[in-house]
C-alpha cells in the first residue's frame, strides 16, 4: 500500500531524515511515534505531498507516485485543521468532497458528521466550534471522499473521553472496510489499543519497528508471571517452591500471590501443572510485559 525507500530530507546542512525504508501493508493500522524534533512531521509532510524529499522514493498502492489524481485517494487529518468560520459543518464537507472530485448530498454529509459525534451541531457555524469539535470536523473531512489511505495526526487530542471512544470505534470500522490508516499520537495507550504495527523515529532514523506484542517480548531473556492462588499452608508452600525451583525464581511472595520469573513463556504450563499437582487452586495468571511507554523510552536511549 505504501512503500518508502531511501528517504532523506535536508534543510541546508541539517539532515532531518536519514534514509528511511518503510512498507505499510494494505488494510493495517500503522502507528508512527517520535519525540518532538525527531523528524516525524517532516516525514508525514513528504508522504502527503506538503514537502519534497531530498532523495528517495514514495509510492502508494501499486507503485504509483504521489500525483494530483492519487491524492484524491488519500485522506488527511492534520494536528491542527483550518476551517471557514462562516460555514457550517455540512457545507464544509460538501466543499471538501468537491475538491476531491465527489459531489455529496447534505444527507451523506450529515451521516458522516453523526459518525464523528457532530450530528447535533452540523448546522452550527464553525466559528462557534470548540477545539475538540474542530478536531471531529477535521476527521470527517479526512474521510468524506471515501479515501483508501488515511493519515490521522493526533485524532483525539483535545476531545473528551467519550468522544475519543467514538473515534476509536470509527477508526476500527474504517479498517474493517479495507482502509489503510497511518496514525500518529502522543497518547501511547491509544496507539497500543489501535495499531497493528508501530515504528519509532529517532533522530531521522527508524529506531524500532514491528508488531507491538513482538516488541514487548523482544530484547528480554525473562518473563515475570503473577499467579493468584488459594491460601497455602507452610508445608504446601515449601513443597511448591521445591517443585518450581529448577526452572523458575520466586521474586515476590504474598498470602495469595506469587510473582515468579521464568526464562520463557514455554515454562508457564510447567508452573500451572506444579500448582494443580499439589491441588492448589489458581484464580488468575498474569504475564507481565513491557508497556509501549517502556518500548518508546528504550528506543530513545
Amino acid at each position: 500500500m505504501l512503500e518508502v525507500t531511501g528517504l532523506t530530507k535536508n534543510y541546508g546542512q541539517k539532515e532531518v531524515l536519514k534514509g528511511i525504508d518503510l512498507t505499510i501493508e494494505d488494510g493495517e493500522i500503522f502507528g508512527f511515534l517520535g519525540r518532538n524534533g525527531a523528524g516525524k512531521s517532516t516525514f508525514i509532510n513528504i508522504l502527503t505531498g506538503l514537502a519534497k524529499q531530498t532523495s528517495g522514493t514514495v509510492t502508494f498502492f501499486d507503485g504509483e507516485p504521489l500525483t494530483t489524481n492519487l491524492k484524491k485517494r488519500l485522506g488527511v487529518l492534520p494536528d491542527y485543521s483550518m476551517f471557514y468560520g462562516h460555514l457550517n459543518a455540512i457545507d464544509h464537507l460538501r466543499y471538501f468532497a468537491s475538491i476531491s472530485g465527489k459531489n455529496i448530498s447534505k444527507k451523506h454529509a450529515q451521516d458522516i458528521l453523526t459518525k464523528v459525534g457532530l450530528g447535533k451541531d452540523s448546522k452550527l457555524k464553525v466559528e462557534k466550534y470548540s477545539f475538540g469539535m474542530k478536531k471531529k470536523l477535521g476527521f470527517a473531512q479526512a474521510i468524506v471522499h471515501d479515501p483508501d489511505f488515511i493519515f490521522l495526526d493526533e485524532p483525539t487530542s483535545g476531545v473528551d473521553a467519550e468522544s475519543a471512544i467514538v473515534l476509536h470505534t470509527l477508526i476500527r470500522d474504517l479498517q474493517k472496510q479495507g482502509k489503510t490508516i497511518f496514525l500518529t499520537s502522543h497518547n501511547l495507550n491509544e496507539m497500543e489499543k489501535l495499531c497493528d504495527r508501530i515504528a519509532i523515529l529517532k533522530d531521522g532514523n527508524i529506531a524500532k519497528i514491528g508488531q507491538i506484542n513482538a516488541l514487548k517480548t523482544a530484547e528480554t531473556t525473562e518473563t515475570h508471571v503473577q499467579i493468584k492462588h488459594s491460601i497455602l499452608t507452610n508445608t504446601v508452600r515449601e513443597q511448591l517452591l521445591q517443585v518450581i525451583a529448577p526452572f523458575s525464581k520466586v521474586l515476590v511472595q504474598d498470602v495469595d500471590w506469587l510473582t515468579i520469573q521464568v526464562a520463557s513463556e514455554q515454562e508457564i504450563p510447567m508452573l500451572v501443572r506444579a500448582f494443580t499437582g499439589l491441588q492448589i487452586d489458581i484464580f488468575r495468571v498474569e504475564v507481565a510485559q513491557k508497556s509501549l511507554e517502556e518500548i518508546f523510552i528504550d528506543a530513545e536511549k
